[in-house]
């Protein structure tokens, strides 16, 4: 069995191996929040989200810079408003519309919290419910520096320096954490899980870097890989026990760098083909995985309806049955608002390329017409 090649890499149209690890982390997430068994630490699962968005978004614009010599923070925006924005603010609305007719808008705390929801400082708005959207609040602000960062490097940036201002900004915001007082202990350390997948995007497209990660893509080793990456995530209760309180930071804060660098390992043995990879690209677990992002954010939806209608339901039971009513929902707005807006927006974008291409119209190079049909599949597959 062969490992797989930075040429294979480099011209692989999609990881269909993450549809699954996004439908695995949306679902220990549902279970850490509704009765799922502690042991499992379903909190866990919005780390490997986290490495994941780093990683994907990444690979996007070192692919986009690789075929274009450019990259356009019109269209990254563009793709990130219409993927991300829509079931956002229908979930939001939803939500604070619920509370409002059951008179609870300012007691639950989504009426106080509606500032932190608007402007996407989501990590500081306390308890809601529409709390779980905390991540959002983290993710969108990288999604905002990222690129400019990355731009503002000059177009050598995602060559030579991505890794070392990755790198920076990942200790900077260590330093941030031990030093600085604020409400939410330990929130700058979620920066480390996306920029643990920015270093990973950038060490893969790196023929060097490729190469010393090269060992993972054998089938074999992917097995091994992911027995050990299990290991890790059922070991995080007592890691983050033996880590606790060095510095004064609470042990789940301080298990968050452990638990991004395996999920980092076990990314890089799910690029290639083996037994793992076939599992996570079954169809019911890219049936889950396209509606994670939904099934994330509409969870508490789920579990209100369930608690109305069965309030005597806990523990495993209710896991089960709110995820379930949850991936309905999701399925409900993956097909009204998830697709639709991802196609108009694509529409956007390709007449605004038509329009900047009407005074002085390039038939595209043989090399980058490929890479254009690449990037634009594995942008689907962005959490």
């Amino acid at each position: 069995m062969k490992s797989l090649t930075h040429a294979d890499y480099l011209a692989l149209r999609r990881f269909p191996a993450l549809d699954g690890l996004r439908a695995i982390a949306a679902v220990l997430v549902v279970f850490f929040h509704y009765g799922g068994p502690d042991w499992l630490q379903g909190w866990a699962g919005v780390q490997m989200f986290f490495v994941l968005s780093g990683f994907l978004i990444t690979t996007l614009m070192l692919r986009e810079e690789r075929g274009s010599g450019r990259i356009s923070l019109k269209e990254f925006y563009l793709r990130r408003g219409f993927r991300i924005l829509p079931v956002y603010f229908v979930i939001l609305l939803v939500t604070a519309a619920g509370s409002a007719i059951a008179g609870t808008f300012t007691s639950n705390g989504i009426g106080p919290a509606l500032k932190y929801f608007l402007t996407f400082t989501n990590e500081f708005a306390g308890g809601s419910p529409y709390g779980q959207s905390w991540s959002l609040g983290i993710e969108q602000k990288f999604y905002l520096v990222w690129p400019l960062v990355a731009i503002a490097l000059g177009t050598v940036v995602l060559k030579r320096r991505a890794g070392a201002a990755a790198l920076g900004m990942l200790l900077a915001l260590v330093v941030v954490n031990f030093t600085a007082s604020h409400s939410n202990p330990g929130w700058p350390l979620h920066y480390f899980s996306i920029l643990t997948g920015v270093l990973l995007a950038v060490a893969l497209h790196s023929q060097r870097g490729f190469a010393l990660l090269r060992p993972l893509t054998n089938p074999v080793v992917q097995l091994c890989v992911s027995i050990g990456f299990i290991c890790v995530h059922l070991g995080v209760k007592p890691i983050a026990g033996f880590l606790d309180g060095i510095n004064g930071i609470p042990g789940h804060v301080l298990v968050i760098p452990v638990y991004a660098l395996a999920t980092a390992v076990l990314l890089t043995a799910m690029i290639s083909p083996g037994p793992v990879t076939t599992f996570l690209s079954t169809k019911p677990m890219q049936f889950v995985g396209e509606r994670s992002y939904s099934l994330y954010l509409v969870q508490t939806i789920a579990a209100t309806i369930i608690a109305f209608f069965w309030p005597a339901l806990s523990g495993i039971g209710q896991s089960v049955v709110v995820t379930a009513l949850g991936l309905a929902l999701a399925s409900v707005l993956y097909t009204t608002v998830e697709i639709p807006m991802i196609n108009l927006g694509r529409r956007v974008i390709a007449r605004q390329r038509a329009k900047d291409q009407q005074g002085a119209p390039q038939a595209p190079t043989p090399q980058s017409a490929p890479e254009s049909s690449r990037l634009a599949t594995i942008g689907q597959a962005q959490p």
